[in-house]
């Protein structure tokens, strides 16, 4: 571009050292026009754009992740209550089976849970009964009541005899505990009949009531294990 117009410049000074008149305004007009089209040459080259880039396509979205799924909470399941056998009803069979789960717990022979059933059998017609006789068992669950001096519970036990406080005998798990200890210090009682056995324990006016009880006692029992 810088040499085209200075050959033009050199190309004006020749003409003017030999020339002058009309083929010198030729000359100059000539070389003026080929001066104004190199620069409108340059002006087009210097103001021309690339070409815009090819725009490209959006990034694609993330995907949102799933929120993880949430499990309500479980209820607790409730524990299978025992079916009633040998005639007995709801209540009486839930409180065999309180008997039979303790003599269990303290690893008793399974003659053991039916003297003990026997007994209750006997004494409360398994039913956990409060005492006429003292007012403050009724501040205690019970199935009914009874009137046998202060005899309370499933194995109506009195607490004027030391087999435990009213609240704690009014609890079945605690009178069949209460019987299974003091059973265990009958001497030999694994080789009594379960009459003989019972009475070792409880001294009743009654010995022999609680063999009529033997045969529904291991009916039970045979249920419960």
């Amino acid at each position: 571009m810088a040499t085209g117009v200075t050959c033009c410049l050199g190309l004006i000074g020749v003409a003017g050292v030999g020339e002058s008149g009309p083929a010198h305004l030729e000359v100059r007009e000539a070389v003026a026009e080929r001066a104004a089209a190199d620069q409108r040459a340059s002006r087009d080259f210097t103001r021309r754009t690339p070409p815009a880039a090819a725009a490209l396509p959006p990034p694609a979205p993330a995907p949102s992740a799933t929120p993880a799924t949430k499990e309500p909470p479980r209820r607790p399941v409730a524990p299978k209550r025992p079916r009633p056998v040998a005639g007995l009803d709801q209540r009486q069979m839930d409180n065999a089976q309180a008997i039979v789960d303790v003599g269990r717990e303290m690893k008793m022979p399974r003659r053991a849970l039916v003297v003990a059933v026997s007994t209750a059998m006997q004494e409360s017609n398994l039913y956990n009964l409060a005492s006429d006789v003292l007012p403050e068992s009724f501040d205690h669950p019970h199935q009914g009541s009874g009137s046998d001096h202060d005899s309370v519970g499933l194995f109506q036990q009195r607490p004027s005899s030391g087999w435990g406080t009213v609240a704690q005998l009014m609890r079945p798990a605690y009178a069949a505990r209460a019987f299974y200890a003091a059973l265990r210090e009958v001497p030999g009682w694994e080789d009594m009949s379960v009459t003989a056995a019972a009475q070792a324990v409880q001294v009743s006016a009654y010995p022999d009531a609680y063999a009529r009880h033997e045969k529904r006692a291991t009916t039970v029992v045979a249920a419960l294990v």
